[in-house]
C-alpha cells in the first residue's frame, strides 16, 4: 500500500478504527524526523520537537531521576487514555512501581502517577483541553503543563469527575512544591527556557 492510499484509507475511515489500527497505519507513513505523533480524540497531531521543548523535558526527567528509577520514567511512549481514540505520547510520565504492560505491550493509564506536557504552539490547545480532561478522567494524580510562551507552569491536582479540582500556577524561576502529592519532591523551574 502506498502512503497516498494509506492516507486516503485513514480519511475515509468508517469510525470503526481502533487506536491500534490508526497507529499501525501511521507507522507505515513517513513521519518527519524530529516530530512527535499523537492521536487526540481521533485526530492525528504531529508537532516538531524544539530545543526549548527538549530542554524542559530533560530538566524535569533529571529532577525526577533523583527520586525515581529510570524504568518508571517514560517520554514519548504511547499510553491510551479514556475518551474517544486518545493515544498520547506524553512528554514525561511517571508510572507506579508495580505497573505492568497490557497484552498488547502498552502501559495502562491507571498506573500513571504524573504527567508533564510542554506546550507547543500548534498543539497547546490539546494540553489545556482534551488531554487535561482525559488525564483527569483517568485519575492521573498530578498533571503539569510547562508553558514556555507564558513562562509559567500550570499544576493540576485532585482529579474528580473528569476535571482537576486544584490548579496552581507558578512562574518559571520559582520552585514548584510537589511534596504534598504522590510525586513528593520540589521541582525547580529556574532553568526552564522561554520561547
Amino acid at each position: 500500500m502506498t502512503v497516498l492510499e494509506d492516507r486516503i484509507a485513514m480519511a475515509e475511515s468508517d469510525n470503526t478504527m481502533t487506536l491500534d489500527d490508526m497507529f499501525e497505519r501511521l507507522e507505515k507513513m513517513p513521519v518527519p524526523e524530529g516530530y512527535k505523533v499523537e492521536i487526540v480524540e481521533g485526530t492525528v497531531y504531529m508537532s516538531p520537537q524544539r530545543d526549548t521543548h527538549w530542554e524542559i523535558i530533560l530538566d524535569i526527567v533529571e529532577q525526577l531521576r533523583t527520586k525515581y528509577p529510570r524504568k518508571r520514567i517514560k517520554s514519548d511512549v504511547r499510553i491510551d487514555y479514556p475518551g474517544h481514540l486518545n493515544g498520547f505520547a506524553t512528554d514525561v510520565t511517571v508510572i507506579a512501581e508495580d505497573a505492568t504492560k497490557t497484552e498488547s505491550g502498552h502501559w495502562c493509564c491507571e498506573d500513571v502517577m504524573f504527567v508533564a506536557e510542554i506546550i507547543s504552539r500548534s498543539t497547546g490547545q490539546n494540553d489545556y483541553g482534551p488531554k487535561k480532561t482525559a488525564y483527569a478522567t483517568a485519575e492521573v494524580p498530578v498533571y503539569l503543563v510547562a508553558d514556555p510562551y507564558q513562562g509559567r507552569c500550570h499544576l493540576y491536582t485532585d482529579p474528580k469527575d473528569g476535571d482537576y479540582e486544584v490548579e496552581t500556577i507558578v512562574s518559571f524561576g520559582k520552585d514548584l512544591d510537589l511534596t504534598g502529592t504522590v510525586v513528593d519532591l520540589v521541582l525547580r523551574t529556574d532553568e526552564f527556557p522561554r520561547d
